[in-house]
């Protein structure tokens, strides 16, 4: 019998981002930075409190334009902390701001950021094929040498924990279980999988 990943935890929120979002290959430099900040905005928190903050974090951050957040300045930094509808910790605030410049860099140096994350997998995702959730690693190769490099640009709130989550919803690796009707959808999408620098 079929059933969705465990981790759902039966919330509609939680289950419409797994059927909808989760596992899906991405090559969009706005949702890589989107999930940027929002997978640095989790840190030590559970990934359902930031969806449930995501809008809040979408109108606070520009859209997620990181144009936009590379030009906040300390009197922002203030304004954010006063705001509900994210979290209001400094160095996350902070560290969204800084991240969203060294997110320009990295564009400006390999046309697009998605770009220089999809370069560690040659452009393919990696197919998984796990049983049940204890298979599912906390980190992979791939998320210890993305988080190397980017904490050594100085990236922060992105170890390898964090960038293997990341690396999870946007489609780099199916971390599906093999029950999941979502499964096979993402390996199909994987498969056609050709990102726009091709």
């Amino acid at each position: 019998m079929s059933e969705v990943c465990g981790w759902c935890l039966s919330d509609p929120l939680y289950i419409r981002y797994h059927n909808q979002e989760w596992g899906v290959p991405c090559d969009d430099d706005a949702t890589h930075f989107e999930f940027l900040t929002l997978e640095s905005a989790q840190a030590g928190l559970s990934w359902l409190t930031i969806l449930r903050k995501r809008e809040g974090y979408k109108k606070a951050f520009a859209n997620f334009n990181p144009r936009k957040v590379a030009k906040f300045d300390e009197a922002m930094v203030e304004v954010l902390k006063t705001n509900p509808a994210i979290v209001r910790n400094r160095l996350k605030i902070e560290s969204a701001i800084s991240n969203a410049r060294l997110f320009l860099d990295i564009q400006k140096e390999y046309g697009s950021f998605a770009r220089y994350m999809w370069s560690y997998f040659n452009d393919k995702p990696i197919q998984n094929h796990w049983q049940s959730m204890a298979e599912i690693p906390a980190t992979s190769p791939e998320s210890d040498q993305i988080s190397k490099d980017l904490k050594k640009r100085g990236f922060r709130f992105f170890g390898s924990t964090i960038c293997y989550a990341n690396l999870q919803a946007l489609g780099f690796v199916n971390d599906h279980l093999l029950s999941c009707p979502r499964h096979a959808a993402c390996a199909e999408l994987g498969k056609n999988f050709r990102p726009h620098w091709q």
